[in-house]
């Protein structure tokens, strides 16, 4: 079975949720004491992993307590409506005994009462048609349907069949198959077929930490109370996943084979937890397990002491957990309390409340990567957050919306409690803000880049590649592999912040830069830095065989100075040689710089030189590519450029 949407009413702050969807990941936004919590604690009342049930005086609106008799006079509220999408095994288990036509559709509706401890389920029986493929399964001929006449469902069925006074062997048998149906009632009975495959939930909130230290004669004596606390649960949990208990641990007598299930236990999580935990490598899990000291405070200082320590590798120090960062502990205490969930529970829906509120932003991009990757595949996730860093950027339609609606009208404040909404244009900018952060920093990381990106200086360079790449495609010679993405850098510069900013998206970045005399020692600092993998760095003079080149510099001169004559339509006295263009600066090998030098003293009527036109002229005029030997050459440069970068794909 699958949740796919609810609706609350009258708990705690939500008078009135509005009906809304549940996806396989569901994350619920909004600002403190918006009423995300209560939206968890609903849902968990419904099959509790725990105990946990709904109470009247804490959990019904506060303001409308007085008058709970008044407002439901048979003594019970309504807390949440669900509707469940039946999976094709669900259905076969009715089918199985009822017929292919049992249900009129695949949905059903449960919902939870305060002040009634069972469910309610509302499902599609067509009663006519689980008779008629009972009546076919037990093969009763004409004459024995006859008996049967205008029964419309079970009751009936079996008041025909009580008035008879002899029942064929067929009839025998359908009165007995009949007789065994929950209230004789078909929706009873397949309520009761479906009732063990509804999930369970299983909540924890970021306050949900493990104890470091557990004395076993303390918390066997809590056990028996029933007092244990949640921190002393979470180490319970763990011990049970370890494949022991606190009875095993009091009467244990061979040490190292206790101590191996723990450790073994530990190396399982520390493994999980560091595929998925960036923030420190060098942790490892130790368990130790010994006698308590009189100098240590009660109730440690006596009987069996079994602690969790951390262990840093780097430093070669361990130190209890509890001193261990917030983030950390909380990371491993819920794997620890999801790994006995999986051994003892399977199937569960997961309510997470404010998961990772204390784990750095880096790290809670860890964590919402770990429900992704390991919770999704087999559990449903309803999650709450009011940080950036766990709103899925890729599923925002993923994400609802929590407010705590106050209006004024007429001078008067009306109270609308609770709402919950997928519509993000609606709620105020203090709700909105993690996902303006979300969207902001998604933004940031994959405008004008993709996963394979190619840096160069700036839009003209693009073009230029984009142009000749063309050209050499048409000619059924190698152009630039379709898998790049030429993203402007603005110069050399600017390549180690954006390589920096970017890098931790796993890019594949390649470069190619222009050199000026002045940037060389900025490119030797930079394949120094290694910030770019060795032989990703490339720079024009690389093809041009000059000391400094730009991306104009792969056309051959005549090409080029062909190609300023025609974008900008110079003509008499003003069209470009390229013996004019060397008499302008002769000191440059760069010849972009001779020909904004020519431009400098053109006359006023010829419009300003710069970059970018020529290259778009040219982009939007690829005829003009048309074969000779200066084509040949500034192929050729190109060709052999584009053979070195597309190897950075490989």
């Amino acid at each position: 079975m699958k949740l796919i949407s609810a609706h609350i009413n009258n708990f705690r702050s939500i008078e009135g949720s509005n009906k809304f969807e549940i996806e396989d990941l569901t994350c619920l936004v909004g600002k403190n004491e918006a009423g995300k919590t209560a939206i968890l604690q609903a849902f968990y009342g419904i099959k509790p992993f725990g105990s946990f049930a709904y109470e009247k005086t804490r959990d019904y609106p506060r303001r409308y307590l007085s008058r709970f008799d008044e407002r439901h006079t048979d003594g019970k509220s309504k807390v949440i409506e669900t509707t469940w999408l039946l999976s094709p095994a669900d259905i076969k288990l009715v089918s199985d005994i009822f017929g292919l036509k049992a249900l009129k559709n695949n949905e059903v509706t449960i919902s939870k009462y305060i002040g009634v401890d069972s469910q309610y389920w509302e499902v599609s029986c067509d009663d006519k048609a689980c008779l008629e493929h009972l009546i076919q399964k037990n093969q009763l001929d004409e004459v024995e349907q006859n008996s049967l006449k205008g029964a419309k469902n079970a009751q009936e069925a079996i008041a025909q069949l009580t008035t008879l006074s002899q029942r064929s062997a067929n009839l025998e048998s359908l009165f007995v198959e009949l007789n065994k149906i929950k209230e004789e009632n078909f929706n009873s009975e397949i309520i009761t077929i479906l009732s063990p495959t509804l999930p369970k939930f299983f909540y924890t909130s970021h306050f949900d930490r493990m104890s470091g230290e557990i004395s076993i004669n303390k918390i066997q004596t809590e056990i028996q109370q029933k007092t244990v606390s949640a921190s002393d649960q979470i180490f319970l949990d763990f011990l049970e996943y370890a494949g022991t208990s606190i009875d095993e641990l009091k009467g244990a007598v061979k040490y190292e084979e206790l101590k191996a299930k723990c450790e073994g236990a530990s190396n399982e999580i520390t493994d999980e937890i560091f595929q998925f935990w960036s923030q420190n490598e060098a942790l490892r899990v130790v368990i130790d397990i010994g006698e308590g000291k009189t100098g240590d405070k009660p109730p440690f200082n006596t009987g069996t002491i079994v602690k969790i320590r951390i262990e840093n590798t780097n430093h070669r120090v361990t130190v209890p957990l509890s001193e261990r960062s917030a983030g950390f502990v909380w990371f491993f205490s819920f794997l620890s309390q999801f790994k006995q969930l999986k051994k003892t529970t399977g199937n569960a829906i997961i309510l997470l409340d404010e998961p990772g509120l204390t784990l750095h932003g880096k790290a809670q991009s860890d964590l919402l990567r770990y429900i992704e990757e390991r919770l999704l595949p087999e559990h449903q996730v309803i999650f709450t957050t009011h940080s950036p860093f766990m709103v899925p950027a890729e599923r925002m339609a993923s994400v609802r919306v929590v407010e705590d609606i106050i209006k004024h009208e007429g001078g008067k404040t009306v109270v609308l409690g609770t709402k919950v909404s997928s519509d993000v244009l609606s709620v105020d900018k203090d709700t909105l803000f993690p996902l303006q952060g979300a969207l902001g920093y998604e933004i940031t990381q994959s405008l004008f880049i993709g996963k394979n990106t190619l840096l160069v200086e700036g839009p003209s360079d693009i073009l230029y590649l984009q142009a000749f790449s063309a050209a050499l495609k048409n000619r059924k010679r190698e152009g630039l592999d379709s898998r790049w993405v030429i993203c402007p850098s603005g110069g050399i510069d600017k390549i180690s912040p954006f390589t920096s900013l970017f890098g931790a998206n796993n890019l594949n970045i390649a470069v190619l830069c222009d050199l000026a005399v002045g940037d060389k020692g900025k490119l030797e600092k930079l394949r120094k830095s290694q910030i770019l993998k060795a032989g990703q760095l490339f720079t024009a003079a690389d093809f041009t065989g000059k000391s400094e080149s730009d991306i104009e510099d792969f056309l051959h001169p005549e090409l080029f100075v062909k190609l300023l004559n025609s974008a900008y339509d110079l003509a008499k006295k003003n069209i470009l040689t390229v013996a004019k263009l060397d008499a302008m600066m002769p000191a440059t090998e760069r010849i972009v710089k001779k020909a904004e030098a020519a431009f400098n003293v053109m006359p006023q009527d010829v419009p300003v030189f710069d970059h970018f036109h020529p290259s778009d002229w040219l982009i939007r005029n690829p005829t003009f590519l048309v074969d000779g030997t200066e084509l040949d050459e500034t192929l050729d440069r190109f060709e052999q450029a584009f053979k070195l970068i597309n190897k950075v794909l490989q």
